[in-house]
């Protein structure tokens, strides 16, 4: 069972998200840099290289292809 103090503080929240919904009124997003680095080719958010806008597997594949310029395997 919940304690009641828990209960009280989330009533207490959802009727202030309620009044904050009502008002319309909506903060702004107060970073302006906020932006997501997404690989060009498969659009994978994680593991982004920015030297080459990609992501490390769409790499990887491109450069055992040899389909990048001046990328090179370091073991033989």
């Amino acid at each position: 069972m919940a304690k009641k103090s828990k209960i009280v503080k989330s009533q207490k929240l959802l009727k202030k998200r309620e009044a904050y919904l009502k008002s319309g009124k909506r903060k702004e997003n107060r970073v302006s840099t906020r932006g997501v680095n997404r690989c060009k080719i498969t659009g994978r958010s994680r593991g982004y290289m920015r030297f080459f806008g990609l992501s490390r597997l769409t790499f990887r594949e491109l450069a055992s292809k040899g389909e990048l310029p001046g990328v090179v395997k370091s073991s033989k």
